[in-house]
């Protein structure tokens, strides 16, 4: 019996379990975000390992040092670079956008949250904008990010920029058609991060201006997640 090619297999589960239980505990009040987002991490680690030992596993067969193997060789191959792919990409997210958390696509005078403000009762992170410097580091990493424009008059914008927040899944916490504001909470699928989202509309010469800021209850980097937001948002609208 190929020991080194099961080890391997039960190496790749464990990655793959790792991974399955991180947000989900988090969900269930299990554990804090840090240890969900370690256990991702773990499966990245463990993952890696599966690969090492499953190609060893391999070798040892190609060898005749065993005599089978091979198929449980191949099945934590593919587990172990299912998860460390998966891995790998949100390190790879995590290193390549801006280390904050607040995005917004007016950042010298960013859309205010007034509703929204007891539903973050206790959260990690302050509604209260950043300033000059998280408005260099978004300039740096999103230059693209810019207001949406339609040619509609507000009035008559504000009906469809409710409706696709609605449709972009977002729980509405105010609809206010007076002052032209939307605000709103989403939720992320995996780990059921809850951030927190307003919508301003403004009259221009041609039509509508509309500006969007997207903000994180919780952990410093949003891995790129409320700029993709707001582009979603945006791009949807038009």
């Amino acid at each position: 019996m190929n020991y080194v090619s099961w080890l391997g297999l039960g190496l790749a589960v464990a990655g793959v379990l790792s991974l399955l239980v991180s947000g989900p505990g988090y969900r269930l009040g299990l554990w804090p975000f840090k240890t969900g987002i370690t256990f991702v991490k773990a499966a990245g680690y463990i993952s890696a390992a599966a690969l090492v030992v499953c190609f060893a596993g391999l070798a040892f067969w190609q060898f005749k040092v065993f005599p089978q193997g091979v198929i449980p060789a191949i099945v934590g191959l593919v587990i172990g670079s299912g998860v460390l792919g998966l891995t790998l990409k949100w390190k790879h997210n995590l290193t390549n956008v801006p280390y904050i958390h607040d995005i917004t696509t007016d950042t010298e005078n960013p859309p205010l949250f007034v509703a929204v403000l007891p539903l973050r009762a206790g959260a990690d992170n302050s509604a209260a904008y950043g300033g000059p410097d998280i408005a260099e580091q978004q300039k740096k990493g999103y230059p693209d990010l810019k207001p949406g424009f339609v040619s509609r008059p507000p009035v008559a914008a504000f009906p469809e920029a409710l409706q696709v927040a609605k449709e972009m899944g977002w729980k509405i916490v105010a609809s206010e058609p007076a002052s032209l504001r939307i605000e709103a909470t989403d939720t992320t699928p995996w780990f059921g991060f809850k951030d927190d989202v307003v919508v301003r509309l403004s009259p221009t010469p041609t039509g509508s201006r509309i500006d969007v800021r997207s903000v994180s209850r919780v952990g410093k980097s949003d891995v790129g997640t409320n700029a993709r937001r707001i582009t979603a948002y945006l791009t949807r609208l038009k």
